[in-house]
């Protein structure tokens, strides 16, 4: 995920931690005990810090997985913006998604932990329906501002679900095999962009 900047702290005291080392402390307690038995004081006494700092960095344990989800959202915006206007539609989404999961190989562990978790994790997916909807949201306001749409007309809004079941698609094909390159994976899943808005 993208990285954002550390929340804001008085004047002379040391930052306490990083959302990178709240996340590395919690995945080790996630795939030691398990999600749900992972309580916030073991995550706080993991990282050495109290569980009050802990919520200046996540709302709650279900906000972990998902990283700095925000910042991660307005690169996407910037990806999508920085498209030419003189490619097609689908092909500029498809270039953007697959920019936006373009990841380091030095994180793919962590970043397989990461959609493991918020896929596969009964206690997380109903958390998770607010993250989708503002991802599709990305995809649904560049697809109004292309086509002089409003981000909440039907075209818009139904190209959001469709690029969001396309990767989601790719990524649990990533899961179920590790040898499988998630770029490619992804790739291959947004070409089903280009049939639905049947574009040439």
């Amino acid at each position: 995920m993208t990285a954002a900047a550390s929340p804001r702290t008085m004047p002379g005291r040391p930052v306490a931690t990083t959302h990178a080392e709240i996340e590395q402390a919690a995945f080790r307690l996630f795939d030691e005990r398990g999600f749900e038995k992972t309580t916030l004081d073991a995550l706080a006494a993991e990282v050495g810090v109290g569980r009050r700092t802990l919520f200046r960095y996540y709302n709650s344990k279900n906000d972990i997985p998902w990283g700095e989800f925000g910042a991660s959202l307005d690169a996407f915006r910037g990806i999508l913006a920085s498209m030419p206007l003189d490619i097609p539609l689908w092909e500029a989404i498809h270039r953007g998604v697959l920019a936006f999961n373009d990841f380091d190989a030095d994180t793919t562990r962590l970043h397989r932990q990461r959609m493991a978790l918020i896929l596969t994790t009964p206690a997380l997916q109903a958390h998770s329906v607010h993250q989708y909807a503002e991802w599709r949201r990305v995809i649904s306001d560049y697809v109004a501002a292309r086509l002089d749409l409003a981000p909440d007309d039907m075209l818009p809004r139904v190209v959001g679900h469709v690029s969001l079941a396309l990767a989601i698609s790719a990524y649990e094909q990533w899961l179920a095999d590790e040898t499988a390159p998630l770029l490619g994976l992804v790739d291959r899943a947004m070409g089903g962009l280009r049939q639905y808005l049947n574009e040439n």
